[in-house]
């Protein structure tokens, strides 16, 4: 394993894996140490043959399972030092959904949007009634199997697939009759674009949940898009502010802080985190769908500052890329717009294990490890539901689903892959579940990889000790000091207005009781001392 930070480490490349919006689908790449993020993300969206790529990123999760975007403008070593060496893994979303898809210029686009959406439908993000989840359904259903066929699709043949994140008998009934009446001679790019004509109008469409409070500490949904700042309670849409409403954002601490103008009147409102790191990612979040939906061009975009306080320099964050109007008003754009190649990704309810990579077949492909492989796991991502029900209808929480269950699976993929390339004799077995279902791994192994693991745990265990030196420690020592420089200026120089305010009674008893007698220790202890 290569370690982070070591002298071998500057000149070899890192290797990552990325996820694709296709579950059936992981690219291998590498970077280089001074790499930035922008280099890693046009990469993958050239392997995509993507040329509208500012709607899309990479999300990552760190250490400590905080959610983070990777921005392009800064290194990427730097944002994900703290990952182990062999377990990076990149996650391609989608990162600002158009307000309107159809003013896209190409179908491969609008295709990767449509998997997006997809995907929000299937893991509760994309929240929506009964009869609106029952469409939805049907039309992906048309768009990956096709015409209903008698011979085929028998009994509850929905029953088997995942296409909502809870599906009722009820609701598969309706969407078998959908499918079966409705939408018979319809082609998958048809289906497609009335998917997304009927989820870009949704409240919840480009609406990645985070989790926080209310000044009365009620449980709530923050959610960001084009259209402004949006609250949930369960499924209910509680408010909605407005870009142009909102005058100010920033945070302080746990605190999300909203600046508005409200009937004329401004107003602020704030919302509690579960962790300050939380925070500085909705905060992140915020600003950059903000200026990218807002701003009239990227070079008027300002570098934004928040966070700070006497203890902390503040977060400081510096828009990269081009803003929405840019990109609609973009005339460069002339080739003739390429083939959209589908592939079917439904998955079974039944399939838990994911695939033992026993026999892998790796392509290179200008840099990258194309791998296709199917993912099958069912408890792929991470669910933190405030709602137990089984019955999707109005009175259904609003869902907000963590990637990190589907992290901790591509992580452990990904290391069996690296690891059968170093280690012929890794014996893998993925026949044990965890008591929540997902996979354990039983490596039968040479004492190599004890020894990674604790390497790695040393080098983490060595940059969180540096890190709370840097963020606690040395500005605590800096205030102690500059207080101390204050009352040695104050009580000894001579100017006059400070010997004005040293005749202040408080002062002069200060200056009687504490600071005479410790000046006088000093001396005796350590000058005097010296002296005789």
């Amino acid at each position: 394993m290569m370690k982070f930070g070591s002298k071998n480490s500057a000149n070899t490349p890192i290797k990552c894996t990325i996820r694709l919006l296709d579950d059936n689908q992981l690219l291998y790449s590498e970077f280089q140490i001074n790499e930035k993020g922008s280099s890693l993300i046009s990469r993958i969206c050239e392997q995509l043959d993507l040329i509208e790529k500012d709607y899309f990123g990479l999300r990552y999760v760190d250490s400590k399972r905080q959610r983070h975007w990777l921005e392009p403008s800064k290194s990427i070593f730097k944002q994900i030092r703290d990952m182990e060496a062999d377990n990076i893994l990149f996650s391609f979303r989608v990162k600002f959904y158009p307000p309107n898809p159809f003013r896209l210029k190409e179908d491969i686009t609008r295709y990767q949007i449509y998997l997006q959406l997809k995907r929000d439908l299937l893991h509760g993000r994309l929240y929506c009634n009964t009869s609106e989840a029952a469409l939805l359904g049907a039309y992906i259903l048309q768009a990956e199997l096709g015409d209903f066929n008698p011979e085929e699709h028998i009994d509850n043949y929905v029953n088997e697939l995942k296409i909502l994140l809870k599906q009722t008998l009820q609701l598969e009934e309706k969407i078998m009759d959908i499918h079966k009446n409705e939408l018979k001679g319809k082609t998958a790019a048809e289906m497609e674009t009335i998917f997304l004509k009927k989820a870009c109008v949704l409240d919840t469409y480009g609406v990645d949940p985070h989790a926080v409070k209310d000044q009365r500490g009620n449980q709530l949904y923050l959610g960001i898009n084009h259209t402004g700042i949006l609250t949930f309670q369960g499924s209910k849409k509680m408010n909605h502010f407005s870009w142009s409403q909102v005058q100010k954002i920033n945070f302080e601490g746990k605190m999300f802080i909203i600046h508005i103008i409200l009937n004329e009147k401004k107003q602020t409102i704030g919302f509690k985190c579960p962790r300050g790191s939380s925070c500085r990612h909705v905060w992140k979040c915020a600003v950059e769908q903000m200026l990218f939906f807002t701003f009239p061009s990227s070079s008027d975009v300002p570098n934004v500052v928040s966070g700070g306080g006497f203890f902390s320099w503040g977060t400081k964050f510096k828009y990269s890329g081009r803003v929405e109007r840019e990109i609609l008003e973009d005339m460069t754009i002339t080739r003739e717009s390429p083939s959209v190649t589908r592939v079917g990704s439904l998955r079974r309810k039944s399939s838990s294990e994911p695939p033992t990579p026993s026999n892998l077949v790796i392509n290179q492909v200008a840099g990258f490890n194309s791998l296709p492989r199917s993912l099958t796991n069912t408890s792929e991502e991470y669910n933190t539901s405030i709602d137990s029900s089984n019955q999707i209808d109005n009175s259904s929480v609003l869902e907000t689903l963590l990637e990190d269950q589907e992290i901790m699976t591509s992580k452990i993929e990904q290391e069996v892959h690296h690891e059968e390339i170093l280690n012929d004799h890794l014996l893998i077995d993925f026949t044990t579940m965890g008591t929540d279902g997902s996979p354990l791994i039983q490596s039968i192994s040479n004492q190599q990889s004890g020894q990674k693991h604790l390497e790695t745990t040393a080098i983490r265990n060595s940059e969180s000790s540096l890190s709370f030196l840097r963020q606690t420690l040395l500005p605590v020592i800096f205030a102690l000091f500059m207080m101390v420089l204050i009352v040695v200026i104050i009580l000894e120089s001579d100017f006059d207005v400070i010997a004005t305010i040293r005749k202040a009674p408080e002062i002069a008893a200060f200056k009687k009781n504490y600071y005479e007698p410790s000046k006088d220790f000093l001396l005796r202890r350590f000058i005097r001392s010296k002296i005789f």
